[in-house]
C-alpha cells in the first residue's frame, strides 16, 4: 500500500483502535503523553513523520534545522519536534505556522511549547499538538541540533517516515514497516465495535453487546 493509500486509510479510523491495534500488531505502546494534546482544533491528522531534535542552549541561534524543514519537506509532513525536557518556552509560533501552512504541510506535534494560538487559529487553522503553550522565545533558551534523525517523546520513539495519526483523543505513532497491518488491525477493530454497538442498542444491555467480541 502506498504512502498516499495509507494516510487516507488512517485518517478514516478511529484514533483509539489505532492505538489499540498497535498493542496486537506491535506488543508495544503507540502513543504519546497525554499532555500533548491540540491546541488550534479537533482536526483529524494522518501523515509522514519528520523529526527535529533540539537542546537547551544559553546562545542565541536560530533553529536552522527547522527552519530549513518547513520548506524542504515534503506536503503532508507531519512535524515532530523534540526538545530535551525544556517544555516552557514556544518551539512553534505563528510565522513558522505561516510557512507550514503555505507548504501544505499536516500538522505540528512538539514536546514543548507553542505560542500565537489566537493568531494560528484565525488566520491558518492549522493543527497543533503540544505539552505546553508558553509565550517566550526558544531563541537563546534552546537550539536545534538536527533532523530527520530518531526522536522520542515520553516512551516513544518516533523515525522519520513514521505515520502519525491523531485527533482530540490524543496521538499515535505507527512504524512505516507495520503501517499497513496497523491499518488492517485498526479497520477490524472499528468493525467488530460497530457491531458492538448495535448489539448493546438493540439487547439493552452493555453486557450482551461485549460478549460478542470480548471487547471493551
Amino acid at each position: 500500500m502506498d504512502l498516499k493509500d495509507l494516510v487516507a486509510g488512517f485518517r478514516e479510523v478511529a484514533t483509539a483502535s489505532v492505538a489499540d491495534a498497535m498493542d496486537i500488531v506491535c506488543g508495544r505502546t503507540g502513543f504519546l503523553d497525554h499532555a500533548i494534546r491540540p491546541r488550534i482544533n479537533d482536526r483529524k491528522i494522518a501523515g509522514p513523520a519528520v523529526t527535529v531534535l533540539e537542546e537547551p542552549t544559553s546562545e542565541h541561534i536560530v533553529p536552522q534545522h527547522h527552519l530549513d524543514l518547513i520548506d524542504e519537506a515534503d506536503p503532508g509532513s507531519v512535524f515532530v519536534i523534540s526538545v530535551g525536557g525544556e517544555e516552557n518556552v514556544a518551539v512553534w509560533g505563528g510565522l513558522v505556522t505561516a510557512g507550514a501552512y503555505a507548504n501544505g504541510h499536516e500538522a505540528a506535534v512538539l514536546d514543548g511549547g507553542v505560542r500565537d494560538i489566537a493568531e494560528i487559529r484565525r488566520d491558518y487553522d492549522f493543527p497543533v499538538f503540544s505539552r505546553s503553550v508558553s509565550p517566550g522565545t526558544s531563541l537563546g533558551r534552546l537550539r536545534s541540533i538536527a533532523s530527520n534523525v530518531p526522536v522520542t517523546i515520553g516512551e516513544v520513539t518516533i523515525q522519520p517516515g513514521d505515520l502519525v495519526v491523531g485527533d482530540i483523543d490524543g496521538l499515535v505513532v505507527v512504524p512505516r514497516d507495520k503501517a499497513e497491518e496497523v491499518l488492517e488491525t485498526a479497520r477490524d477493530i472499528d468493525r467488530k465495535e460497530a457491531e458492538q454497538t448495535k448489539l448493546i442498542i438493540e439487547a439493552r444491555s452493555l453486557r450482551k453487546g461485549l460478549a460478542k467480541h470480548g471487547r471493551i
